[in-house]
């Protein structure tokens, strides 16, 4: 049986400080999803996942970022068993409902693109 494994201990505490935010918590199911927490002092705290071509930040106060946490991951883990894969409309319905925002941090090698 599946079941969501605890893999931040994984990460070095060095590692666990990104930007102004501290990771809490990551947590992977079946080796396909990802969900982690991260505090911060200064702003809300992110709730970031990872299943399948889907990934994103939602935030979310302090004080629900727990509840948040587990309700991202009761929903990524019954489509994950549904479907093993995201469908497009569960990742429209998901990104809308929570709000969904990309990482504005994220690389994009487009060298391919432009024959580079």
């Amino acid at each position: 049986m599946n079941q969501w494994k605890n893999v931040t201990g994984f990460f070095s505490e060095e590692d666990r400080y990104y930007k102004n935010t501290y990771l809490e918590i990551s947590e992977v199911y079946d080796e396909k999803i990802e969900v982690s927490l991260f505090s911060s002092e200064e702003d809300q705290w992110e709730v970031y996942f990872s299943f399948g071509i889907m990934y994103g930040i939602i935030y979310t106060d302090p004080e629900q970022a727990d509840a948040k946490r587990e309700e991202v991951k009761k929903e990524l883990t019954q489509e994950y068993q549904l479907h093993k894969e995201p469908t497009s409309e569960f990742i429209k319905a998901f990104c809308e409902k929570h709000e969904v925002s990309l990482p504005a941090d994220i690389f994009f090698d487009a060298s391919d693109l432009f024959g580079f």
